[in-house]
């Protein structure tokens, strides 16, 4: 079984700058893919990013040019980096592997 512990979380102010980690073990069984995933109270599950076995990512449009994914799938490691963050709703900001295996979530709000 995949142990997932995100962090990273926690109080960003508008326009700057927060980043999140990932890392995850357990199974030993091959991945193909990691991303993140977000959600904000009353709404749905918005997927963020994710990053493929072979390296290629994509971001979703809300946050494409703002956040830099990085990472590893071989070595279950994932970062995201969030720049120029924008004032929302707090979200709750959730790792995955595969789609399968999920983290218990880090808590992002962005607020002057």
């Amino acid at each position: 079984q995949e142990q997932i512990r995100e962090s990273g979380g926690g109080l960003g102010q508008p326009g700057g700058s927060l980043r999140l980690s990932c890392d995850a073990s357990g199974s030993g069984l091959s991945i193909t893919n990691m991303g993140w995933y977000r959600q904000a109270p009353g709404k749905e599950l918005e997927w963020v990013a994710h990053i493929l076995s072979g390296g290629r990512i994509n971001y979703a449009t809300s946050v494409k040019g703002r956040f830099t994914l990085s990472g590893d799938v071989a070595k279950r490691t994932l970062y995201l980096q969030m720049h120029n963050l924008k004032p929302e709703a707090p979200a709750l900001y959730r790792c995955h592997l595969d789609f399968n295996h999920w983290g218990q979530a880090t808590q992002v709000t962005v607020s002057s």
